[in-house]
């Protein structure tokens, strides 16, 4: 783990639980996509910085999800670095307690105050195509997060952040986190057209093609929303639709899951409603979702 892989001739990655990217930018400086989960990653980051007598100047970070910008506030304080991230996730990063508060939707207890869904503040500024080194492409990939991005290097290596998972992690726990079902889909039906030198997902092997990961991550989320809709044939509120939806994908409920699950599952019933697959209605003060 933590591993520098060199992948082509100024491009590099950095094994670990959410895949780093590094980009040389000359003979000294050096880049950043994305920091790590913690500050212990961003110490590993700096020891691999160290090492090769490179010097920091930015992160670019693809979305403000705590495995993705834990490592900002260390590295910064270290090296001085600049902190770039995209849209809304820019606040998020700036004001990691807004994660908490936004899954869980409302003032979050201490249960939901860890680093796991809560990083350490970091000083980000707007990441705008102006800030982004020579020769670098930023992409848009809605739908896991609020304004998740990509990038593309001057090597034409192709960093896809969380817009798909590997086929052992849909294999294993059938419902993933998701912000936007729609968006997602969408922008897996723009990665799947893509060609590049090199993919690189965050949470899935780099490959040369990426189609194949992209059709079968499209493939679950329909596959996600078939059984969702198939639990709510008789009316359902949602807390029972909740446990459903954890016995049914054989997952065990803990407060992390629960936030991360249940803002997944209302994200796919607000898109099953709109596209008028299950309704919802108000009885006996409850809201109950139903199949139509």
């Amino acid at each position: 783990m933590y591993e520098l892989v060199h992948v082509a001739p100024h491009t590099y990655y950095i094994q670990s639980p959410a895949k780093i990217g590094l980009v040389v930018l000359d003979e000294n400086s050096v880049c950043l996509i994305d920091s790590g989960n913690d500050k212990s990653a961003g110490r590993k980051i700096r020891q691999i910085l160290d090492a090769n007598h490179w010097q920091l100047k930015a992160i670019y970070n693809t979305h403000s999800h705590a495995d993705h910008i834990g490592g900002n506030q260390y590295l910064y304080a270290q090296t001085g670095c600049s902190i770039y991230a995209p849209g809304i996730d820019c606040a998020f990063t700036q004001h990691p307690l807004l994660e908490p508060c936004f899954l869980y939707g409302g003032c979050p207890p201490e249960d939901f105050r860890h680093k796991f869904l809560m990083a350490q503040e970091s000083p980000a500024q707007p990441l705008t195509p102006d800030v982004l080194p020579s020769g670098f492409e930023m992409m848009p990939l809605p739908g896991h997060g609020l304004d998740m991005v990509g990038f593309r290097t001057p090597d034409d290596v192709v960093f896809l952040a969380d817009c798909l998972s590997s086929r052992e992690t849909l294999d294993k726990y059938g419902i993933g986190y998701t912000y936007d079902p729609a968006a997602c889909l969408r922008t897996l039906e723009g990665v799947r057209t893509m060609q590049a030198a090199l993919f690189v997902p965050s949470h899935a092997e780099a490959c040369k093609e990426i189609a194949p990961l992209a059709e079968y991550n499209m493939l679950k989320i329909h596959e996600t929303a078939d059984r969702i809709t198939e639990l709510c044939t008789e009316p359902v509120c949602f807390e029972q639709l909740l446990q459903k939806v954890f016995t049914a994908f054989g997952l065990t409920m803990n407060f992390e899951q629960y936030v991360l699950i249940g803002s997944t599952l209302r994200s796919y019933l607000t898109w099953l409603r709109e596209t008028g697959r299950v309704e919802a209605a108000f009885e006996d003060n409850l809201l109950l979702w139903k199949k139509v």
